[in-house]
């Protein structure tokens, strides 16, 4: 997905200088379309009253091809920040915010004016086209410090909940809209086949059957009701990536050190359409989403013949033929970041291919100048056809009349004040502890008491960044205190005031009633997290050696495990009393603690297959040889504590 430390700054400062410098090349015809005169004040556009698609017909009717190119062109914000009249100039779209691509303040008023002042830019054009701004709002508005950052989808999966997931995308949606953004890269609705892709917590789970009963976050981000997606607690819905980013071959990825990110789907139709393809059915079918992003990843059909893998956003097959035409998706195609560039030959062949393939609106972040000016030679060279061109801007103007933004430009700042409040914390608390996967119990273990002797080990019982993982403040995340909360070292301390907490288990254990271990995984994004690329399923000496020690000298022990995907414990699973998988739980880790002390049941079920060793990968719920530690749908209850 969109990010912005993909580059080094110095790449991206020149990369900026070579745009701004384009721009200033650009024909004046671009700059400053004369060939239509100005709209009329009351054009039937602009005209609240009318159809929808009567306003987009009239609209594009009265737009130069420059315009609407422009409407095709989506830039970050890093692009155009130091020239914002290239938003003007270029008639941009689009704006947005990759990982970690935030204001210099970054809060919701930082938010808004900047986004405000881009709008301004915008709406300076002869057509005064809103511009639409787009922000990856993965689990929570999580670029923005202060905003309630959730579980990831895998923890949600494992709730079961579906209308937790509607409430969790909901706030996220007023979260986001509050501060400017009306767009949200989210909900990833990709079936994880392959626990090694470093993107696994990203997706609900392993069954295309889990990822549709959780695809009710698509209505919590838009809205039930015509209408809905114009009001201030709604934005429109991405969901992404199509098809089969999930489930790609290990070791068939090209980019860079990846080994399984943006790699391959070797597969046949059948299963494609059972596996793959099955969630965005329901999301066009059922919810109507507004966009779509087409993954990095390529399908080559095995009844076709191994051997000739296409990039998705090159398939013109998936893209046209099945997705528009056959499933009837009427939004509009969004491509991933410099997702074109990964298409054989040179640019203007990467950018003609992927337009006729399908693809409406391109993410090219730093270099949207120079696909203004290609795609436009491409067109009047007659390499691209002009109702290809008049389909994908159709489709972008549509999605921005129903949004009201052409009477609502602006942000609407009302429910700033609802982010980050305790009511919506209190959700995600809740997301929390419905998440949490009780895998072992032995000797009733859980849930503890309040008058234990509790000692704490474990960098992650106490790191809100570790808690939270990836796509959190910056695309990878960080560790340490990089967002307001509750750890699950807080949450413990909440329940008990006899705690002792040893990060490296050095401290003496005698004493306690209880050890509780908590291991798990650094932050990481995407490809960067794939095992093979210095990342392993396996647990840390560190979190090995915690549990060895505590285990062996205090009498009940309990671990937890903070990842983002099922980790090898084998070995140490003897060891324990109790076994926990917390998943990334976000911003409340009290959520953990409330299950632990028996506020809350244990109720959450495995989304994905727990596999036995690294090697068993990949192991899904229906295989012929299917023999893991724990099996897909996997978890022990207990009762609440009175």
């Amino acid at each position: 997905m969109p990010h912005s430390r993909r580059r080094a700054i110095a790449t991206r400062i020149g990369r900026s200088l070579v745009a701004l410098a384009t721009v200033a090349a650009l024909p004046s015809a671009l700059a400053a379309p004369a060939a239509v005169a100005d709209a009329p004040r009351r054009a039937p556009y602009l005209d609240p009253r009318l159809p929808v698609a009567d306003r987009v017909k009239d609209l594009l009717g009265r737009m130069t091809l420059e315009e609407k190119i422009g409407q095709m062109a989506q830039a970050e914000r890093g692009a155009v920040d130091g020239d914002r009249d290239q938003i003007t100039k270029l008639a941009l779209g689009s704006v947005l915010s990759g990982g970690g691509s935030t204001p210099a303040d970054n809060t919701p008023a930082g938010w808004a004016d900047m986004v405000d002042a881009y709008q301004s830019k915008a709406l300076a054009t002869r057509l005064k086209i809103p511009l639409l701004y787009g922000v990856d709002s993965v689990h929570g508005h999580n670029n923005l410090v202060g905003a309630t950052v959730f579980p990831h989808n895998i923890a949600m999966g494992a709730t079961r909940d579906p209308g937790l997931v509607r409430r969790e995308e909901q706030i996220t949606a007023i979260e986001t809209k509050a501060t400017g953004p009306q767009w949200v890269f989210a909900p990833c609705v990709c079936v994880t086949r392959d626990l090694r892709w470093g993107r696994a917590y990203e997706s609900f789970g392993e069954d295309p059957r889990l990822v549709i009963q959780m695809e009710t976050g698509l209505e919590g981000f838009e809205g039930r009701r015509k209408g809905d997606l114009a009001t201030n607690r709604h934005v429109l819905a991405t969901a992404k990536h199509f098809a089969g980013d999930g489930d790609t071959v290990f070791g068939s990825s090209t980019s860079g050190t990846y080994t399984i990110d943006q790699g391959v789907t070797v597969t046949d139709r059948e299963h494609f359409a059972a596996v793959d393809l099955a969630p965005y059915v329901v999301a066009v079918k059922k919810y109507g989403v507004g966009s779509i992003m087409p993954s990095f990843s390529s399908v080559d059909w095995k009844e076709d013949g191994v051997g000739d893998p296409v990039k998705m956003s090159a398939h013109r097959e998936l893209l046209t033929d099945v997705l528009k035409k056959k499933i009837g998706f009427d939004g509009f195609l969004i491509s991933d970041w410099e997702a074109i560039h990964q298409i054989p030959g040179d640019y203007a062949t990467q950018v003609r291919t992927s337009v006729n393939a399908g693809m409406d609106m391109f993410m090219e972040p730093y270099s949207t100048p120079q696909f203004v000016q290609t795609l436009l030679a491409e067109v009047r060279a007659g390499r691209v056809p002009m109702p290809r061109i008049d389909d994908a801007v159709s489709r972008i103007l549509k999605a921005k009349f129903e949004l009201g933004l052409f009477e609502h430009p602006y942000t609407d700042r009302a429910n700033a004040k609802t982010i980050g409040s305790p009511e919506h914390r209190a959700v995600a608390r809740e997301a929390v502890a419905k998440s949490q996967v009780l895998l072992k119990n032995s000797g009733n273990a859980l849930p503890l008491r309040g008058n234990q002797r509790v000692y704490v080990a474990g960098a992650n019982a106490d790191d809100i960044g570790n808690q939270a993982g990836g796509w959190t403040v910056t695309w990878q995340g960080s560790s340490g205190a990089i967002i307001p909360g509750t750890t699950i070292l807080d949450g413990i301390k909440q329940n008990s005031s006899r705690v002792t907490y040893s990060q490296d288990a050095s401290a003496p254990t005698a004493g306690n009633d209880v050890g509780i271990v908590v291991v798990g995984e650094k932050p990481y994004a995407e490809g960067v997290g794939d095992v093979g690329n210095g990342h392993t399923l396996n647990l840390s000496d560190a979190d090995k050696a915690a549990v060895d020690k505590v285990c062996s000298a205090i009498r009940t022990c309990v671990v937890l495990d903070v990842a983002g995907r099922p980790q090898i414990v084998t070995d140490q699973l003897a060891k324990t009393d109790a076994f926990v998988m917390s998943w990334l739980p976000g911003s409340e880790g009290a959520g953990v603690a409330d299950v632990l002390f028996g506020r809350r049941p244990f109720t959450g079920r495995l989304p994905v297959t727990w596999p036995r060793g690294e090697a068993q990968e990949p192991i899904n719920v229906g295989d012929r040889d299917y023999r893991p530690l724990f099996p897909y749908g996997y978890g022990l209850r207990t009762r609440v504590r009175h």
